[in-house]
């Protein structure tokens, strides 16, 4: 390569688009996908990339993979999959502190190879407050090394973060650009890094439970984060404990004939929250809604209280939900608690004048009275509201909606979206033919993920408005308007005058992992201020370039640019981090004290393992 490339008005103009950049982002005055729409404008008025080509980049395989993992990812949340995971994670840690931070932080990590890492972050929130609020491990201690797996749990796949997927789009590109005799550029396959990511989820366990946990333990405990409401909590606060189980009305019980309500309130009744008759299952069914041979009861309570209460009404008791599953499946209904505000329609009125489970669906289990320092149990329908009561109420997620926005303050974090967890094997279905799609190397990894998108779309795990929100158009526009602006880097040269500058100052005989180590410290760098995508796309061409100049393997070294722009747990620049900062109480210190020598672990790892496998 000629080293000594003279600088164009081009090379000029494109380095000055990239500083700008940098200042802007540094700065934080403009948002950054108004910087990067800004710059794209520009690129396009200066000339540096053909006006036909300007917005290309919305098109670009790598935007529409960002796309599509986005919406597969809400495909698998409403399906429940995080509830079921959370469950399972509980049962296989038995309780031990250690185990729980493994399974937890593993299992994260290998969620995120094939969704988007805040997504995935957004999904492990409420799992790991669940986690703690179940064990009594605190927020700080759970968030940190679950944050850290799953940023690096994107470098499993090429579709596991935005730098990965961009850099096929970025080999293809650089190839136009290549000097004469200089073998093409070949996209990577789906699990090119696969070792890569395994080698650095390894570490990330490792580190965490030998090092990292230590100094998250001298940190305070979480203040200020509202507790799970889960079954222990209400079990403490209010009394309702125990488990669910399906009850079958037997031809010789004395419930038969007799309505919900009158089963209510029988003696030692557990409470009673489902019921199918008539071949259709209800929850929370009205009070007037008739008991026959056959029908099934849905009861919560300790297994000895339900059992007690099966034998003296002649019913018959089953432990695993066949009628109820879907019904009581936490990704669809559960307990939660709300306020009465002054301004509710609800006060002076009692749950059976406004007619709760007919009306709405809602169960009330419970009044918390606070000034009175009363919880009432007994004959709760028929106790009139006033303004300041906790009611617990057990409902579908869906049915608090309405009520909550007109006359109730929910306290309970639930899930605001329509969950269908009957459509858990379907989703899982699309999703394994989804992947098998993407390891067939002839098909591109953009459309094999929309088809993932399509079988989610037709089999209705997602309605189409909902794929809509799924996507985070600030990333979309950020990384499709960006993405010219490396192939200005390029195509104007500027990439191979700044590489040729570079290896001039370097000393003679450097070696190539050593220069491999310098790169992957400057893109690190630079994605603490112009973020991981902004990073990759200045950074890969000039990584290229620079390999070339070197004598190195260009795709080595750009797939080092590609895995260290995620190389970041130490400020809130990165999304993942910034998501669990303020549950967790973290510091700017407590990121820097554990996140740099992660960091530093991370590139040697990086670093090592391109080399073993280039």
């Amino acid at each position: 390569m000629d080293t000594a490339l003279a600088l164009t008005t081009d090379m000029k103009i494109v380095l000055a688009l990239v500083s700008l950049t940098m200042l802007l982002f540094v700065f934080q005055r403009v948002r950054a996908d108004l910087v990067a729409l800004v710059v794209l404008v520009l690129l396009g008025l200066s000339g540096q990339v053909a006006s036909e080509d300007v917005f290309n980049g919305f098109s670009s395989n790598a935007v529409i993979s960002v796309i599509a993992t986005m919406i597969l990812g809400m495909g698998l949340d409403r399906t429940g999959a995080l509830n079921r995971l959370a469950g399972w994670l509980l049962r296989r840690a038995h309780g031990v502190e250690q185990r729980l931070f493994l399974l937890t932080s593993a299992v994260a990590g290998l969620n995120s190879s094939f969704m988007q890492n805040p997504s995935v972050m957004a999904l492990y929130l409420p799992v790991a407050s669940r986690l703690a609020s179940r064990t009594g491990i605190t927020l700080s201690r759970l968030l940190l090394p679950i944050g850290a797996a799953i940023v690096v749990g994107g470098t499993l796949t090429m579709v596991g973060s935005s730098p990965l997927i961009l850099l096929n789009d970025l080999l293809v590109a650089a190839n136009a650009n290549l000097p004469s005799g200089v073998a093409t550029l070949e996209p990577l396959n789906m699990f090119a890094p696969l070792p890569i990511g395994l080698a650095l989820l390894a570490m990330v366990l490792a580190y965490f439970h030998f090092f990292g946990n230590r100094q998250l333990r001298d940190g305070d405990d979480d203040g200020g984060v509202t507790p799970a409401r889960t079954q222990s909590y209400f079990a403490r606060a209010y009394g309702i404990d125990g488990d669910v189980f399906e009850l079958t009305v037997t031809a010789d019980s004395p419930l038969v004939g007799m309505t919900f309500g009158e089963a209510e309130t029988l003696h030692n009744a557990p409470v009673l929250l489902a019921l199918k008759a008539d071949s259709e299952a209800k929850l929370a069914p009205a009070a007037d809604s008739r008991i026959w041979v056959g029908s099934v009861i849905g009861a919560m309570g300790t297994r000895q209280q339900v059992a007690d209460f099966a034998q003296n009404q002649f019913l018959r008791l089953s432990t695993r939900l066949r009628t109820f599953g879907d019904l009581f499946n936490p990704a669809r209904a559960g307990i939660s608690e709300a306020v009465v505000p002054p301004t509710s329609q609800f006060i002076g009125k009692t749950a059976n004048e406004l007619q709760l489970r007919r009306q709405h669906g809602i169960r009330l289990l419970a009044i918390n009275r606070g000034k009175d320092e009363e919880v009432i149990r007994d004959n709760v329908r028929d106790v009139a509201l006033r303004a300041g009561d906790m009611l617990v109420l057990h409902s579908f997620w869906q049915a608090l909606t309405g009520t909550a926005r007109r006359d109730l303050v929910m306290v309970t974090d639930y899930p605001k979206g329509e969950q269908r967890p009957h459509k858990f094997k379907i989703a899982m279905a699309i999703f394994a033919v989804t992947i098998l799609i993407a390891l067939s190397s002839r098909i591109p990894t953009s459309i094999a993920l929309m088809t993932g998108v399509v079988g989610m779309l037709v089999f209705g795990v997602l309605k189409m408005d909902e794929a809509y929100s799924a996507i985070n158009w600030k990333t979309v526009f950020l990384m499709a308007c960006l993405i010219p602006l490396g192939w200005a880097m390029d195509s104007s040269g500027a990439a191979a005058w700044v590489a040729g500058h570079t290896i001039e100052q370097l000393p003679a005989g450097l070696p190539i992992w050593a220069i491999e180590i310098a790169v992957a410290f400057l893109t690190t760098a630079f994605s603490l201020v112009i973020s991981h995508v902004g990073a990759t796309i200045v950074v890969v061409p000039l990584a290229i370039n620079l390999a070339l100049a070197a004598g190195g393997d260009p795709t080595a070294f750009a797939l080092i640019v590609a895995l260290a722009a995620s190389n970041n747990f130490m400020t809130q620049s990165n999304p993942v981090l910034s998501m669990i900062t303020g549950p967790a109480g973290y510091q700017p210190r407590d990121l820097w004290r554990v996140g740099l020598p992660l960091s530093l672990v991370y590139t040697l790892v990086v670093v090592a393992m391109v080399n073993l496998l280039f």
